[in-house]
């Protein structure tokens, strides 16, 4: 069998090397384990179609559309447009869910899922095809833009689902006996 010359070994060494080291970075799966937190939730007094309710006008309150809403989930969006050339929008999801029979208290588990889009410009040019001369492009042509979905999260800022669940409060202390859900002519 034939060695390879060092050089060569050297070469494909490093080479994979090249590749491991510029593969794309693996999502931190540590941030991801089943932790006890209340971050996402916190347990509200009244019954879960009252939570759902101030959950309802808290996000109202803050220019979200309420795509859906009954008794115990509210999902919710809210749309954005930093530059020209970028769209972000947050969604937001909730479930209420009541505590033990007879506690008079529900738990609200909510999450926000932040997608962000690009505005990506194709140009189309026209040609024609002339058998004896060849092709011929003519100056003329259009451009098409379309937004494209960059990234997609789960917002994770505490601070941020601490204001909500503060004003959710709010708008369950306002109003303790409402226990229904909305229509759509509420919104």
């Amino acid at each position: 069998m034939a060695r390879l010359p060092r050089s060569f070994a050297a070469f494909f060494a490093l080479f994979l090397i090249a590749c491991t080291t510029a593969s794309p970075p693996r999502a931190n799966i540590e941030n991801n384990e089943f932790i006890s937190t209340d971050m996402y939730s916190r347990s509200l007094p009244g019954t879960n179609m009252t939570a759902c309710e101030g959950a309802r006008r808290a996000l109202l309150s803050q220019g979200y559309v309420i795509r859906d809403m009954n008794g115990s989930q509210v999902n919710a969006l809210k749309k954005f447009q930093p530059g020209a050339d970028r769209h972000v929008q947050v969604e937001f999801h909730v479930v209420c869910e009541p505590n033990a029979d007879g506690s008079n208290s529900a738990t609200v588990f909510a999450n926000a899922v932040r997608d962000t889009y690009a505005l990506k410009k194709s140009s189309n040019s026209a040609s024609i095809g002339v058998g004896a001369v060849g092709s011929l492009s003519l100056p003329f042509g259009s451009s098409d833009d379309s937004l494209v979905k960059v990234g997609s999260e789960t917002i994770q800022a505490r601070a941020f689902y601490d204001r909500f669940f503060d004003m959710v409060e709010s708008y369950v202390d306002e109003n303790p006996t409402a226990t229904t859900g909305s229509t759509s002519s509420d919104q």
